[in-house]
């Protein structure tokens, strides 16, 4: 492994890439959107795809998918503010929180129509156990509801233009800089939409049907162009920032969790999903990074915190497993906690992981005293 000199993040995680001079793709991307980017000419670009979409709709300009995070109130306001009149729409998630859905509710307040969405509570079960089991990544059936879903929607109310948050490929680095635009298409999808490059009809099989998924498929490429259904991210348009999102959702009654930071360093962030940390603890088994890594590096990136004071505050954190997490969620699966320690072994990184003295290091970490744990800490 190896890791950017400017943030913390290492060329072990998907996406990241480090140049000559020890910096990543990422860092590189957020400074030139700091300092290269024209956002009065962006947002202009925005007025007029606003205008756009008002001309074109028939009842609802747009739809933006929420799920009632900071993000979520980000994206209504702005649309708001640019004449747009919304449909929003919620995937219901198997763990939303109290604290989710009370931002949701408040969300809606604000003055936009609603649209929840269920599926059969036992195919999502089964769908997350298949997603966890086969690429250990079980926030996925999430992930693909959201890119799929919203799209089936705006078709149906004939809608022109679907509206997302910040484009990842631009917050966290890509090796393709096609990717990091201003629209939503299926080679975005493929590569950086949680999915692992896979569709609803990859899942077909014994345990789930094409019935089962059907409210997983997207429209056809036909379709959409048929229909000229534009998904593109705001964060195209206008530069995207935690702490500006924060100050936008909180400035409409969005409420931060009172007991700090349910994942990672922020209070503000992935509180509505009781299953949310189960996500990003494999990627500790995978990519030698925990959540708290990404945070801090976009802290870095925005100029809140130096490099040495973010591996302090990796060094005070320690261990991250969450264990009380990760107890509900076997409950919620039917597994044992042993079960769920021997799938994630499964997507242990050789690469990076070695064994040594009856426990598993990363060679060469970021922290050399990091305390690393005895197999008695693990199921």
């Amino acid at each position: 492994m190896r890791y950017c000199l400017s943030c913390l993040l290492p060329d072990s995680r998907p996406g990241v890439a480090l140049d000559e001079a020890g910096i990543c793709n990422g860092c590189r991307s957020v400074a030139a959107k700091h300092d290269s980017i024209d956002w009065d000419a962006r947002a202009r670009a925005f007025e007029e795809l606003a205008a756009s979409a008002r001309q074109r709709s028939h009842g609802y300009d747009c739809l933006i998918p929420v799920s009632g995070g900071k993000d979520s109130y980000w994206q209504v306001v702005t649309c708001l503010e640019a004449g747009l009149h919304p449909l929003t729409m919620t995937y219901i998630i198997p763990g939303q929180t109290e604290l989710g859905r009370r931002n949701l509710d408040n969300l809606i307040r604000i003055g936009v129509d609603h649209v929840a969405v269920r599926v059969n509570p036992e195919v999502e079960r089964r769908f997350i156990e298949q997603a966890f089991r086969r690429t250990g990544t079980s926030g996925l059936p999430t992930h693909m509801a959201i890119y799929t879903m919203p799209l089936r929607l705006a078709l149906r109310y004939d809608i022109p233009l679907v509206v997302y948050g910040e484009n990842s490929a631009i917050e966290y680095g890509t090796e393709d800089e096609s990717l990091a635009g201003a629209r939503v298409d299926r080679r975005w999808l493929q590569r950086f939409g949680v999915t692992h490059g896979t569709t609803a009809a990859d899942w077909v099989g014994e345990t789930l049907s094409e019935r089962d998924l059907q409210p997983f498929f997207a429209p056809g490429e036909d379709e959409l162009a048929a229909a000229d259904l534009k998904a593109v991210f705001l964060g195209y348009y206008f530069p995207w920032d935690v702490e500006q999102s924060r100050r936008v959702a909180t400035a409409h009654g969005f409420q931060s969790r009172a007991e700090g930071a349910r994942v990672g360093t922020y209070d503000y962030v992935n509180i509505d999903d009781d299953f949310i940390a189960i996500h990003h603890h494999l990627k500790w088994y995978k990519f030698g990074i925990t959540r708290s890594w990404d945070n801090l590096s976009l802290e870095i990136r925005n100029g809140r915190l130096t490099r040495d004071q973010a591996i302090e505050t990796l060094r005070a954190l320690g261990d991250e497993t969450p264990q009380r997490d990760i107890e509900h969620f076997c409950a919620y699966l039917g597994i044992s906690v042993a079960e769920y320690y021997r799938i994630c072994e499964s997507f242990r990184n050789r690469d990076i992981w070695v064994r040594r003295n009856g426990r598993w290091e990363i060679e060469d970490f970021l922290i050399p005293d990091w305390p690393w744990p005895g197999d008695d800490s693990e199921g």
